[in-house]
């Protein structure tokens, strides 16, 4: 056998042995469980809204809204919506409730809740959000319910600030939508966009929380 093939044999015996010694330890080698990447699971509390077009089930999210969720809840576990009407909807956009009676008579709500527009969720079609006036944290009681995607509403707005998305339909869209279907017109204060066959919030009433 001449030099050039004496070594080109002696090369490939060198690059096979190299590779059964790696395939060795490799079969040999201790094996590390890979921790995992995924967020813990989250409990997100979920209300049902009883009203007299059918139930609503809203599912909210208190890691990205804990402040108006708790605010919400609050309002809930202590009858406050039980009784109220859907007061403001507006066909092609949302529908608002959370401040009137049957009578149009206004119902007393807490202090204001700190605004928390700025957290990734946005004004989506089924989305629930916290109803205010001009000033930012000024959200109380009154909620909304999209009917179509509205981005116009989230942070930020022109002011600097949003509107805040806390929650989402997860049952009960179509009560949603039969809502909107109801023809509006004036009702108490309002000059427009009350239903003119009240929808009311017979009973608001948290239930089990689910896992994500």
């Amino acid at each position: 056998m001449n030099a050039p093939a004496m070594i080109r044999n002696l090369l490939l015996s060198a690059l096979l042995l190299s590779s059964i010694t790696l395939r060795v330890d490799a079969a040999n080698a201790p094996t590390t469980a890979v921790p995992a990447t995924t967020a813990p699971a989250a409990a997100l509390p979920r209300v049902q809204l009883r009203t007299t077009q059918g139930d609503i089930v809203v599912e909210l999210d208190p890691v990205r809204a804990p402040k108006t969720v708790a605010n919400f809840i609050g309002y809930v576990n202590r009858g406050f919506y039980d009784g109220l009407i859907f007061h403001r909807v507006i066909a092609g956009f949302m529908a608002q409730a959370g401040g009137y009676d049957t009578r149009f008579e206004h119902r007393e709500a807490g202090p204001g809740t700190p605004n928390e527009a700025d957290n990734g969720l946005k004004n989506l079609r089924g989305s629930i959000a916290l109803a205010r006036d001009a000033r930012p944290h000024s959200g109380t009681s009154e909620f909304y319910i999209n009917l179509v995607d509205n981005g116009m509403l989230d942070s930020p707005n022109p002011d600097g600030w949003g509107y805040t998305v806390f929650g989402r339909v997860v049952s009960g869209m179509d009560v949603v939508d039969k809502i909107a279907a109801i023809p509006t017109g004036r009702g108490g204060p309002f000059p427009t966009d009350v239903p003119q066959q009240p929808v009311v919030i017979m009973k608001a009433t948290q239930l089990s929380a689910v896992m994500r």
